[in-house]
């Protein structure tokens, strides 16, 4: 398995329009891509514009696949002003 994790930090104005989005993102992740095994969004009410992404691919080609899908291009277009800032880190798994 490979992992991905992501934080975002989402411009306070923003957050209403960007979150259907992510959920639509990950939706169609987990649904339409077979390399895609998990997909969590995760936020503190006490931090609404952090956003915390976990997500659970087959291997690193299934998440490069992902990043080249039509569905994330066009999430990742239609939410680039929305940024404030954003992390990406991978992990593949050691034991299985």
């Amino acid at each position: 398995m490979f992992a991905v994790v992501v934080t975002l930090k989402i411009k306070p104005d923003h957050l209403e329009r960007f979150m259907p989005l992510m959920q639509q993102n990950a939706a169609t992740s987990l649904r339409d891509e077979p390399g895609c095994h998990q997909f969590d969004i995760a936020t503190d009410n006490a931090r609404p514009g952090d956003i915390f992404l976990y997500e659970l691919y087959s291997d690193a080609a299934a998440f490069d696949a992902h990043l080249a899908s039509d569905h994330f291009k066009a999430f990742d277009a239609a939410t680039a002003d929305s940024l404030l800032d954003k992390s990406v880190r991978t992990y593949a798994q050691v034991i299985q």
